[in-house]
């Protein structure tokens, strides 16, 4: 149960991680002087991460065991917090890249852990998934609250850089409970890991290692549950991330209140997350999603259409409400229809695509967004929406399951 809860909480880290960013980018903006566009590397730089470590994890799960793996995530997100109140624009970017690649490695096998619980996986997926929502929903409370009251009080340091200090604290937290829960694994060797150098089993295991992916990506299934989540995630990144912006640019609102509005579609993803799990597992995960990716639909053309703020901030967090499960349930069938023998493997390449997605949307929307507006948000979260929803439909039927 430990081990449950440190891995809900890697996920708790990673939720108040990215949460903060959209309301802090219009003082970033201010602060670095730089426009949308530049904005747009911070994404980037989180895609780079994530495919960089959609290549190395296979590679490094070969030679390192679980609790090593997590270790090593959770180092490097601790590493990344500690630079960001001190950095310039340029290292504040490469931040992102090391957050992104410790996030790929402790989220993914984290979630592939859980996956493998044989008590109702289905139910710990929702709640690890949970608590990343429930990390969305406080970031920004955290953020705006931080910087509107730090911002006359530090001279040295401008007020939003502030809110990394506190996440210095929480990745601490992070750290050391990898090492207490994982500690069996932390320092366990892998078999063959006791082998000499220059006998060839390093070789062999990493032959083997790419051989299994190279099968993978050989799988429809693979593909379609890939680009199912980096579509999904690429349209919750991108509304979640721009959403402040666009109403304080698009639809005149304060800056000091509209950076509470991800806390509303955050805190409707959470609670998508805890009630909505059980009705979508037992009326038919498949079906299920198909009909919130239609209402998602329809409650982005209210934001989009209509100029109201109150109105398009309820919209928003019925939206998160209604992706609150897609998560959780598209991991679920991924544990059903991926091979048991490569099923670590393949979860952590669809994490990883998944939140590359989450990662290089945003980026295009921000460059769009230097020369045709921040309105360009809307047509770019709708399209994702329904080419999401396309990528499921397409997902083979489940096989019965057995539990």
């Amino acid at each position: 149960m430990y081990k449950l809860v440190v891995a809900g909480f890697s996920f708790f880290c990673a939720g108040v991680n990215d949460g903060t960013l959209g309301p802090l980018i219009p003082r970033m903006l201010t602060t670095f002087q730089i426009g949308t566009g530049e904005i747009a590397i911070i994404y980037g730089t989180t895609f780079a991460g994530w495919l960089f470590a959609a290549v190395t994890n296979p590679l490094l799960t070969a030679h390192l065991t679980l609790g090593q793996l997590l270790g090593l995530g959770a180092l490097l997100q601790l590493l990344s917090q500690c630079l960001r109140p001190w950095s310039p624009f340029p290292l504040f970017c490469l931040t992102f890249f090391l957050q992104a690649v410790g996030m790929a490695y402790q989220d993914s096998h984290s979630n592939t852990f859980v996956s493998g619980l044989k008590n109702v996986p289905h139910r710990w997926l929702s709640f690890i998934h949970a608590c990343y929502a429930l990390g969305t929903f406080i970031g920004p409370l955290a953020a705006t609250g931080i910087a509107n009251t730090t911002q006359s009080r530090y001279g040295a340091v401008e007020g939003w850089r502030m809110v990394y200090f506190v996440l210095v604290g929480i990745a601490v937290l992070n750290m050391a409970g990898v090492m207490s829960a994982f500690k069996d694994t932390f320092w366990q060797k892998l078999p063959g890991s006791g082998s000499r150098p220059g006998d060839g089993s390093s070789d062999r295991k990493n032959k083997v290692a790419l051989q299994e992916m190279t099968g993978l990506l050989k799988l429809k299934v693979v593909w379609l549950l890939s680009l199912f989540y980096f579509f999904e995630l690429g349209a919750w990144f991108t509304a979640g991330g721009w959403v402040v912006e666009f109403l304080t640019t698009a639809r005149g609102g304060e800056l000091s209140r509209m950076g509470y509005v991800p806390a509303g579609y955050a805190g409707g993803m959470f609670l998508g997350r805890i009630l909505l799990a059980e009705p979508t597992f037992r009326l038919g995960e498949q079906r299920m999603l198909l009909i919130y990716s239609a209402l998602c639909v329809a409650l982005q053309l209210v934001f989009w259409l209509q100029p109201n703020i109150i109105a398009s901030a309820t919209a928003l967090s019925l939206m998160g409400f209604l992706f609150g499960p897609f998560f959780a349930t598209g991991m679920s069938v991924a544990s059903k229809v991926f091979p048991r023998n490569a099923q670590a493997a393949a979860l952590g390449f669809v994490f990883v695509v998944a939140q590359a997605g989450g990662a290089i949307f945003p980026s295009i929307t921000g460059v769009i967004a230097t020369s045709a507006g921040v309105a360009v948000l809307q047509p770019i979260v709708l399209a994702l929406i329904v080419a999401g929803g396309v990528c499921w439909w397409m997902i083979p039927k489940i096989p019965d399951r057995s539990e």
